[in-house]
């Protein structure tokens, strides 16, 4: 059992949840799909790494921890309802036994960032599955081009009105992350790098 597996199942036994190895063959399998460029595991494990450098910060660090491993574990591109398929997911393994499942699942469903969470578990899930905004401009640009390979279907025209959209909308907030935590370490890079993708890094290509 690798750490990665070894950290699944043990969180999801000690919160009730049966068949865990089960659970987490079928929760790999999904994110190893094919046409998966940035909504894998790699994005977990990177969620975690944050979640690891706030857990002092959060209250419910199981509901978080839970919500994120499971947040985009049904992906399908362009789709509207992914996070409300993957806690539909969460739901029939949870087989009424895991704790805290219907937290869990606000949290999965708050990643769809359409509106501010009254729960801080929610705030910090969807602060954590922003994060890395905040990265090096290196990183964020490479995970811009795994983001744009999971949209074939686009045209680059396409593809760059939907991404204006988005980050725009993210520029319009007051605040890009909800918990005083993530605002004082990703604000400011993450509107730097969003500015850049919006503006100058499009200047250079033309």
């Amino acid at each position: 059992m690798n750490p990665t597996q070894e950290r699944f199942v043990e969180l999801w036994s000690r919160n009730g949840g049966r068949h865990a190895d089960a659970v987490y063959a079928d929760l790999a399998r999904r994110y190893g799909e094919p046409g998966r460029h940035y909504h894998t595991l790699r994005h977990v494990r990177r969620c975690l790494r944050y979640f690891d450098l706030a857990r002092h910060a959060i209250e419910r660090r199981d509901v978080v921890e839970l919500a994120l491993w499971c947040h985009d574990v049904i992906y399908v591109p362009g789709a509207q309802d992914n996070e409300q398929c993957s806690a539909d997911w969460v739901q029939r393994w949870a087989d009424g036994r895991l704790v805290m499942r219907e937290r869990i699942c606000e949290a999965i469903l708050a990643t769809r960032h359409t509106r501010v969470p009254d729960e801080p578990d929610s705030r910090f899930a969807c602060d954590i599955d922003l994060a890395a905004l905040g990265a090096p401009r290196r990183r964020f640009q490479e995970d811009g081009m795994r983001l744009r390979a999971e949209r074939p279907d686009l045209d680059d025209h396409a593809y760059a009105l939907q991404e204006s959209k988005i980050l725009q909308g993210l520029l319009a907030r007051p605040r890009i992350y909800l918990t005083d935590y993530f605002h004082s370490r990703c604000e400011a890079r993450a509107r730097g790098n969003i500015a850049w993708r919006l503006g100058g890094e499009r200047l250079e290509q033309e």
